[in-house]
């Protein structure tokens, strides 16, 4: 049976606003002075393959007028015949008599209730100052944005855990492997534009004032005989941002789009260059061992071929020793090296995909170790090595008599020769040495 979710909240806390947003539409008339449902309204939806029934009632008012009594007796039908319910509170106004009105008969139901505290991107301060609501006696406690979709995400996470869990159990093997790409950088480089132009439509929204995007988004993507989930996320932020509240939630949900990745375009503004802190996000990326590709957007701006070559020159000394990624200039405005660029993480993908044998890995690697003996006191020789395949092939060990022994530049040897013979470009790869 599928769930049915009522979301409900005394007048003018952004019910409707929420409906709206989690049906795709304005279905509900909304307004920002006061609250105007008055009739449940219903919509069918969907959320990660679970099909649910979304209702919008009308606000908690007090009074004993025919117009507020059918009010509250809508509200109450909704809550009976609920099996969820969102109820919604105003981070603004804080905690109201009518919300600990509403808070009893929610306690009463025995239904499951989600508390979801709205309008945190006009909320100026600190969240933790707002300690009063958890006190109200529900575990379930969100902050959200329903006008822009922050933390909404979590909320209906939250809701589905049990039937996602279920789900993850008897999923198709091949819907499990469709890869998942995402495309982080700072603000305002273009990573939205570059989701439209692959998908040839106008799927996020794009304007000159940065930080368009809070939150990411996932859709499918199906183009040279490829599927794969573009995700579009929100711009990383300098350090002294991320005491605004909504921009740090926004950041969390960054990495964890990249903890999930197959592999991630790391967009950069030509004019802008190589800073700090994309340096961060690459270490970042790499320290995850997820693939990369850096794209360098708006070089349409640029006519020299020089500044060109100079500005990849000092990325590859910034990320060394791991300078064997794929550097494409780009443009979203002339769609210059975008399908060459996509082609390429298509390529990556499959190499890390590949299924590399143990005989086959030391069939191709002892004849190099033994050509190439590190000579030294305690004259350690490695044995063999063994390919671990973990989300991928990025992962080898070698066994040796005296793995302690073994330099760094000997480790930086192997990595070069298993990316030149087995082709992995753009892999962040890890080698570790055990004693044999």
């Amino acid at each position: 049976m599928n769930k049915r979710i009522s979301i409900v909240g005394h007048t003018n806390v952004g019910k409707s606003t929420l409906f709206n947003y989690l049906v795709g539409s304005r279905k509900s008339i909304t307004d920002y002075t006061h609250g105007v449902t008055r009739d449940r309204i219903y919509c069918e939806c969907r959320w990660k393959g679970n099909n649910f029934t979304l209702i919008d009632s009308g606000g908690y008012v007090f009074g004993n007028k025919e117009l507020e009594i059918k009010i509250r007796e809508q509200f109450l039908l909704a809550i009976e015949e609920s099996s969820d319910i969102i109820f919604i509170l105003d981070i603004l106004s804080g905690i109201l008599p009518t919300d600990y009105k509403i808070c009893k008969i929610l306690q009463r139901s025995k239904k499951q209730v989600f508390i979801a505290i709205n309008k945190i991107d006009k909320y100026k301060y600190h969240l933790y100052e707002r300690k009063e609501f958890f006190n109200l006696g529900f575990k379930s406690l969100f902050f959200i944005s329903s006008f822009n979709g922050v933390g909404i995400n979590e909320l209906l996470d939250a809701i589905f855990a049990d039937a996602i869990k279920a789900k993850k159990n008897v999923l198709n093997y091949n819907f499990r492997i469709i890869p998942r790409i995402t495309i982080v950088g700072r603000k305002n480089v273009g990573k939205s534009s570059l989701i439209n132009t692959l998908l040839n439509n106008k799927q996020r929204i794009v304007c000159d004032q940065p930080g368009t995007t809070r939150d990411g988004i996932e859709v499918f993507y199906n183009k040279f005989n490829f599927k794969c989930i573009l995700i579009d996320t929100a711009g990383f932020l300098k350090n002294k941002s991320k005491y605004e509240d909504i921009e740090y939630f926004s950041f969390i949900r960054t990495t964890k789009f990249i903890n999930n990745s197959d592999l991630c375009f790391l967009m950069l503004d030509v004019k802008i260059g190589f800073n700090k802190q994309d340096l961060k996000v690459f270490n970042f990326i790499k320290k995850k061992i997820i693939s990369i590709i850096i794209l360098i957007n708006k070089c349409d701006l640029i006519k020299e071929n020089n500044t060109l070559q100079q500005l990849k020159n000092k990325i590859l000394k910034k990320i060394y020793p791991f300078t064997d990624v794929p550097i494409f200039f780009i443009s979203n405005y002339t769609k210059q090296n975008i399908l060459q660029a996509f082609k390429k993480g298509i390529n990556i993908i499959k190499k890390q995909k590949q299924n590399i044998s143990t005989s086959y890995f030391n069939k191709i690697m002892l004849p190099i170790i033994e050509r190439n003996q590190f000579i030294n006191i305690n004259k350690f020789y490695i044995k063999y090595g063994v390919p671990i395949f973990q989300k991928g092939i990025n992962k080898f060990i070698f066994f040796s008599n005296n793995p302690n022994m073994i330099p760094s530049s000997y480790k930086r040897f192997l990595e070069k020769q298993i990316r030149e013979k087995f082709d992995l470009v753009g892999i962040p790869i890890r080698i570790k040495f055990q004693k044999k």
